[in-house]
């Protein structure tokens, strides 16, 4: 029988949890659906989206912010810095001398077969940070321990988002609820000095771009946000030259050097699966391998964001830090380990399934709530093709309270908190929680149609 999920506001016993009390007895109190309301309507007017399927999609900011104490941040803040440190070591190490693969801890045909591993990355001058920015997805088990679900170090998004949700939110709720709260901000300038320190030696004070597919982007309000906030240029990739082997963007009527693109395209790959170079590998790739450029996060870094990766993170904490992981994963089980395949099939009713290089939680099949013919197509489609898969145990997500109507209920949550720096990863105070907004449904992407809780770490 599965455990019921660890609620984060009350305690077993009905009790509200220590953060929690005065927020709760003041939401009694409050006209939750005027609030909620009112609330959407001022995100919607400030222009706060989320573009999804080519519509700009509200940003579905929810009422009840959820609450961490600094005595569980700490450790959860140092356990994220610990695995983005391992992460940035083991992309440097992929694209070098690949030790970790001749010392068997992560097999080749893991690596080799990733969608997003790239030669041609091996040829390019080693960058000082891979991993400039991550955001992980960690969820909370039935104990309420945290558990890494997914390691997102492509382009992960996201983070500009508190700001508007923690401004609406200070509109909306009665004052002195966020006495205590750690501010946010915090994450710009962690952000704005990994992108410094991604810079090629000699840059000295380095001229950095955000690029960007426009407004067509699902996280184009991000986009906006984040170069006003840094004052640096927001370019297309028509904004692109290379003279004299650097990189040149058209901001206004200047024409710029680039030393650092912090890239945010939705391709984020260097070459495409015939092995040709992809527009935004050929506006790059010749400063890049002249060591003129720097690129945050750099090209090849999704080999540490596939799924089937994700197993080996704790060995890589071991394998390149010599440290006992702090923060543990969803266990994730292997495919092309028959011992793995074998019980990932007898167990396929009570397992999570992922299609690797997926995404938004597309072609995801949970075991418990599928009906029997997906489960053995799944098994099927895993025994014909198991390196395009891997499978994770199933968790119960923990629940927050979420407003609905006029009235406060459970809903499943995870968090997205924010690393930056690469080998010396910094984890911003908070991050975005994100809430399934339908009952007892799991998945909590913003692509299906999941909403948001600003999360604040209280001191």
């Amino acid at each position: 029988m599965s455990q019921a999920a660890f609620d984060e506001a009350v305690g077993p016993r009905g009790v509200p949890r220590p953060h929690y009390a005065e927020l709760l007895g003041v939401l009694e109190r409050l006209d939750l659906s005027s609030l909620a309301s009112a609330l959407a309507e001022g995100l919607s007017e400030r222009g706060v989206t989320f573009r999804l399927e080519g519509k700009d999609d509200p940003f579905r900011l929810d009422l009840v912010p959820r609450l961490i104490g600094s005595e569980e941040w700490a450790p959860l803040a140092a356990g994220l810095a610990q695995r983005v440190r391992a992460l940035d070591r083991f992309v440097a190490d992929v694209y070098g001398e690949r030790e970790i693969v001749g010392a068997g801890v992560v097999p080749a045909r893991a690596v080799d077969s990733c969608d997003h591993y790239e030669p041609l990355a091996a040829r390019l001058p080693a960058p000082p940070v891979r991993v400039g920015v991550a955001g992980l997805d960690v969820v909370r088990d039935p104990e309420g321990r945290f558990l890494v679900l997914e390691d997102n170090v492509r382009t992960p998004s996201g983070f500009a988002y508190v700001f508007p949700a923690r401004e609406a939110l200070d509109r909306h709720l009665p004052g002195g609820l966020a006495d205590g709260r750690v501010p946010f901000e915090p994450a710009i300038d962690l952000l704005a000095r990994s992108l410094r320190a991604a810079a090629p030696e000699g840059a000295g004070d380095p001229s950095i771009v955000l690029l960007s597919d426009g407004p067509s982007s699902s996280a184009w309000y991000e986009h906006e946000r984040v170069a006003r906030t840094l004052e640096i240029p927001l370019v297309g990739l028509g904004d692109l030259s290379v003279r004299g082997g650097r990189l040149v963007a058209r901001a206004g009527n200047a024409r710029v050097p680039v030393d650092v693109v912090y890239r945010r395209t939705d391709e984020d790959r260097l070459t495409d699966d015939s092995g040709e170079l992809t527009d935004v590998g050929a506006a790059l790739f010749e400063p890049l391998s002249r060591g003129t450029l720097a690129c945050v996060n750099a090209f090849g870094a999704g080999v540490a964001d596939d799924k089937l990766i994700h197993a080996y993170v704790e060995d890589m904490v071991r394998f390149y830090l010599g440290e006992e992981p702090l923060l543990g994963s969803v266990r994730t089980y292997d495919p092309g380990i028959r011992e793995h395949r074998e019980e990932i099939v007898e167990r396929i009713e009570e397992l999570v399934v992922k299609p690797r290089a997926g995404s938004g939680g597309q072609g995801v099949v949970v075991g418990p709530h599928a009906e029997s013919g997906d489960l053995r197509e799944t098994a099927r489609v895993l025994a014909e093709r198991p390196e395009d898969y891997v499978a994770q145990e199933m968790v119960m997500l923990s629940t927050h309270p979420t407003v609905v109507d006029d009235r406060l209920e459970p809903r499943h949550v995870d968090l997205r908190p924010f690393a930056f720096g690469g080998g010396d990863a910094e984890v911003a105070p908070g991050g975005v929680t994100r809430v399934a907004l339908d009952r007892g449904a799991l998945v909590v992407n913003s692509a299906q149609r999941g909403g948001a809780k600003d999360t604040w770490v209280m001191a």
